[in-house]
């Protein structure tokens, strides 16, 4: 007798119960990030490009810390160095999650979204390079159009208010996740100064201490905060990036959960902290490093200069193109089949929603072109310019199937036995269908006695007076 065939895997299909919560909460918390993330970004371009121009300008290099300590640092560096460890805490913590308990923790299902993301990395990185190549520019800029900004993202879907599915919400947030981590790389292998291994070797030693604590159940705000504040300080110092700190640390969490517990320890700390990363933590990044001056002609500039006009098509072509062709591919050479509720356009629309790269590129741009303020802030522009391009045509896409969106995730959403649990995930377990049966039977001697009723006085009207 001969073998099944094996069954195709379906990419985007339904999600598990358990991770479509998780999914909804850690969104609902990024949404409301990346409107607060919008409103600092629009802040700082209107304090940057007024009369209070020169007071931005004060207060972004305003220098505040203990210099014995080497920690003499201006806001915008305690934004970039500091806040920003917080986010890359919280982005150890889901990428933890991820390997040991949601999508990457298959790899057959992990295939997509990792090949996805570095394809979503690789193609804006060589269209950055063919650019200026072209064009005589710098390669220094290669990253910055590598990333991208979940938050920010998630903001222009709550603006223009549309209803993706679950799995496409999911789909990007694991495409975010896998990206951080690639920049992450990006940040510690290619943007380290001179190393003081001493620095290094000692916040080595507090990220072992960190672990030993947590293998040990050691419980305690005050034991951990002031252990994070030392491996931090004793990280910048090193040369290495100051966020590669905050990932070691999310990575050493336990995000798995043990017999009687409701959230693993990792759940639980991301559940507080997040809410701090996203509304706090990088709204006042981009504050202090979105202020550019923006003027015609510098606009005009960006499309003009190779290192700009890479920025640009690097996230507006080379994320679209990279995330959907990656995605194509792997799912081709996987034999995954595509839901079929959904196209491969919807992938392509969340491709160019991808390509809104804002926070970590407005990172990386810094740490590219440091020393040189003028060209730095032509980049940062450009970023700016590429990630509103991007929301523009993620929007247009997205919005021609917003009925779909919305009528897919009406059925994600319906719970007719009003149990808290959607009906969709109740399919196969006779106690719902029971309900459902009590409800309809309920419901359908309601009409019976208003037929009766109906009749009786329809009855009485036509009778003789």
């Amino acid at each position: 007798m001969p073998a099944p065939a094996p069954t195709r895997r379906t990419f985007l299909g339904r999600l598990s119960l358990p991770e479509r919560q998780y999914v909804a909460d850690a969104l609902r918390a990024e949404t409301v990030g990346g409107v607060l993330l919008l409103v600092a970004a629009v802040v700082a371009l209107v304090w940057a490009n007024t009369p209070l121009g020169d007071s931005y300008a004060t207060v972004r290099d305003f220098h505040i810390g203990p210099a014995a300590l080497g920690l003499d640092l201006s806001i915008q560096h305690w934004a970039a160095d500091g806040l920003l460890a917080i986010f890359f805490f919280v982005a150890g913590i889901e990428l933890k999650r991820e390997l040991v308990a949601g999508e990457l923790r298959d790899p057959k299902a992990a295939a997509l979204p990792v090949i996805a993301a570095i394809c979503g990395m690789a193609v804006p990185a060589l269209v950055y390079a063919l650019t200026n190549v072209i064009g005589g520019g710098s390669m220094d800029g290669w990253a910055v159009p590598t990333a991208t900004d979940i938050a920010f993202a998630l903001a222009v879907l709550a603006v223009i208010g549309t209803s993706l599915p679950s799995a496409l919400r999911a789909f990007l947030l694991t495409l975010a996740v896998v990206d951080d981590l690639f920049a992450i790389l990006i940040i510690a292998v290619f943007f380290t100064s001179d190393m003081n291994f001493a620095a290094l070797g000692g916040s080595f030693v507090g990220l072992a201490v960190f672990w030993l604590l947590l293998r040990k159940g050691v419980r305690g705000w005050y034991v951990y905060v002031p252990l994070a504040l030392v491996i931090w300080g004793l990280m910048y110092n090193s040369g290495v990036h100051a966020t590669i700190a905050g990932v070691a640390m999310g990575l050493m969490l336990r995000c798995t959960r043990r017999e009687g517990e409701e959230q693993s320890p990792g759940e639980h700390i991301e559940h507080l902290v997040r809410p701090f990363s996203a509304g706090i933590a990088v709204p006042l990044f981009a504050l202090f490093s979105a202020g550019v001056t923006v003027t015609g002609g510098s606009i005009g500039a960006v499309f003009t200069q190779p290192v700009t006009l890479g920025v640009v098509l690097g996230l507006v072509v080379g994320k679209a193109l990279g995330i959907f062709g990656g995605t194509w591919l792997a799912a081709r050479f996987t034999k995954a089949e595509l839901n079929k509720d959904l196209a491969w356009g919807d992938v392509f629309a969340v491709a160019s929603l991808a390509g809104i790269g804002f926070t970590v590129s407005l990172l990386i741009a810094e740490l590219a072109f440091e020393g040189d303020a003028a060209l730095t802030d032509e980049v940062k522009t450009a970023v700016l310019i590429g990630s509103g391009i991007a929301a523009v045509l993620a929007t247009v896409l997205l919005k021609l199937r917003v009925r779909k969106y919305q009528a897919l995730l009406a059925d994600e959403e319906r719970d007719e036995d009003e149990d808290g649990i959607p009906d969709i995930y109740e399919q196969d377990n006779p106690e719902y269908h029971l309900r459902m049966a009590e409800i309809y039977e309920k419901k359908a001697a309601e009409h019976r006695e208003r037929a009766q009723l109906a009749g009786a006085s329809r009855d009485g009207g036509d009778s003789p007076a």
